[in-house]
């Protein structure tokens, strides 16, 4: 098990660019991304699920790997809506509030999927909720004026960005260097250019990490940044390489679903929240009792049992003041999967899916990411 180290984390890459473009991090700035204020153009790219043990693994020799500085770790919980929001804004979960794919919001008294921006179970009246009512902190975008954000055609369409003025599409691999490019050559001026690339991700859930072809596209990835970098290299830009989270395989066999385990679902108030790694569980309080210890005996050896309260204490969200949304939107209790095991309830209008590898939890596939650094 590995818990993120919010003093050697991806907080603290988006702090050190922070800190160079004036503004004022509350956490820490790394002190291997030193003097980024020299640069005239900085570039922070993201790569959805470039975990550190799959760069271990494959990155030998690899343009990527010339550049390496360090391992660094994913925030909990490590999936893309907490973690990427992290990049965004520079704070962790506790501050920001984006905390899974499926998070409940008390005020709506609605279950909903922040990054789709869509409730998870469909609503028969129009709903009135705005970007700022579930991410509570501003990204970094929205505080440096010659700036970009650059995400894929999909994440681009989605409402919570339809209206970004600061956003740039693109649809493959190409087109989003295209898009850094044109950025960079917009103007003379310092600016901040956060780029995600969501294909690695995508990959690595319908085939796996061990895939012959999440490695064929690791090796297209380091190609095309390496010709990237050589076309760039007289612009006066930098370019800092990190991932939101890494992803570790999990077998059919080792997926839980909520409907065979009854006698846990009735002690339920509402379905599960989170993630198929991770899950925020709303407890009747009558049934506290019968909650904990289904769990203890039944899922002992699937997931550990934790207090919600008893994470914030010790930091698993985030350092300094937590946002006073946080608590109603973890639950009672969070259910973190062991080995590779993974737990999910499917509502009716739910197609169930299963994916070969994914993310949220603890291991260390899925909370260290690696640190590039092309200066």
């Amino acid at each position: 098990m590995v818990l993120p180290d919010y003093k050697n984390s991806i907080v603290n890459v988006s702090s050190s660019i922070m800190k160079s473009f004036e503004l004022k991090p509350i956490y820490t700035p790394l002190k291997e991304l030193k003097n980024l204020e020299k640069y005239e153009n900085v570039i922070l790219l993201i790569i959805d699920g470039l975990g550190n043990e799959f760069f271990n693994k494959n990155g030998k020799n690899s343009f990527l790997e010339k550049h390496f500085v360090k391992s660094v770790t994913s925030t909990f919980p490590s999936t893309t809506t907490a973690a990427t929001t992290a990049l965004e804004t520079g704070v962790a979960p506790q501050q920001h509030c984006a905390m899974a794919w499926f998070m409940y919001l008390k005020e709506q008294d609605l279950i909903f999927a922040p990054w789709a921006f869509n409730p998870r179970i469909p609503q028969n009246h129009p709903l009135n909720i705005k970007r700022s009512d579930i991410f509570l902190e501003k990204r970094i975008t929205d505080k440096i004026t010659n700036s970009f954000l650059i995400y894929g055609d999909d994440m681009a369409k989605r409402k919570i960005n339809r209206e970004y003025d600061k956003l740039k599409s693109y649809t493959t691999l190409n087109g989003m260097f295209r898009q850094i490019k044109k950025a960079i050559e917009s103007s003379n001026k310092r600016k901040f250019i956060l780029s995600h690339w969501g294909g690695f991700d995508g990959i690595c859930h319908s085939e796996g990490c061990s895939s012959a072809k999440i490695k064929s596209h690791f090796l297209e990835l380091d190609n095309k940044l390496a010709a990237f970098a050589d076309s760039i290299k007289n612009t006066n830009t930098t370019v800092i390489i990190t991932s939101d989270h890494g992803q570790i395989d999990t077998p059919k066999s080792k997926a839980i679903n909520l409907k065979d385990h009854p006698e846990l679902k009735e002690t339920l108030r509402m379905p599960l929240c989170g993630e198929h790694r991770f899950a925020y569980c709303y407890v009747y309080p009558e049934k506290v009792k019968q909650f904990e210890k289904y769990v203890k005996t039944k899922l002992k050896d699937i997931c550990e049992l934790h207090k919600s309260s008893d994470l914030i204490d010790k930091n698993y969200f985030g350092l300094y003041k937590p946002n006073n949304k946080l608590k109603s939107r973890i639950g009672d209790y969070v259910l973190i999967m062991k080995d590779n095991y993974t737990l999910k309830d499917w509502l009716p209008n739910e197609k169930e899916f299963y994916l070969k590898a994914i993310h949220g939890g603890l291991s260390k596939e899925e909370m260290n990411v690696p640190l590039i650094w092309i200066k």
